[in-house]
């Protein structure tokens, strides 16, 4: 049933000045990644060989003129997740990954970022960021935890956090036997 719509056409293919014209303005909207970029040109052009050959032309010359740049996006993202939202570095890794940036770059860009950060004081700021303050009981804990393991922060900077504040979990013993610390369990 179209209620009255008619399908709606797709557009004509762009050419290359039109298709760098639209990626310029898709850049002067969001940093975006080659991959993210892509992605959105690939449904501006005709499928096949010459769409792809148009893209990547489109790619080449914006990278020549240092208009993407998929390091600098990959530490400007880790900055900005970093300074303003306070997550861990996990969450800034997993991010990175899906918006296509390759694994050698987030290594290299979060060992960076994260080489002089305290990682359970970036964990208290985020709490404090979040409006979250000491658990009560085991539930409110819990609560904590999953917040902070979202978050992107390791299983040893979150029982460190709820150890200063002398929280009492049962649930936290079994675990902490495993001996896991802040580098086995970010793998």
């Amino acid at each position: 049933m179209s209620f009255g719509r008619s399908p709606r056409k797709k557009a004509d293919p762009l050419d290359a000045a039109a298709l760098y014209e639209y990626a310029l303005g898709a850049l002067s909207r969001h940093m975006r990644t080659v991959q993210q970029l892509k992605r959105l040109l690939g449904v501006k052009v005709e499928e096949g060989e010459t769409g792809a050959v148009k893209i990547d032309a489109v790619i080449s010359k914006l990278e020549a003129m240092h208009y993407l740049n998929d390091t600098a996006f990959a530490a400007e993202y880790t900055r900005l997740r970093q300074e303003n939202e306070k997550f861990g570095k996990r969450r800034v890794q997993q991010e990175l990954m899906l918006r296509g940036i390759h694994t050698e770059i987030v290594t290299t860009t979060l060992d960076t970022a994260y080489e002089n950060v305290n990682e359970e004081d970036l964990a208290r700021r985020h709490l404090e960021r979040k409006g979250i303050h000491k658990p009560k009981d085991e539930k409110e804990t819990t609560r904590v935890m999953r917040r902070l393991v979202r978050a992107g922060f390791s299983l040893g900077v979150i029982f460190k956090v709820l150890r200063n504040w002398r929280v009492e979990v049962d649930a936290i013993a079994p675990i902490e036997a495993l001996g896991l610390d802040d580098d086995s369990s970010q793998e």
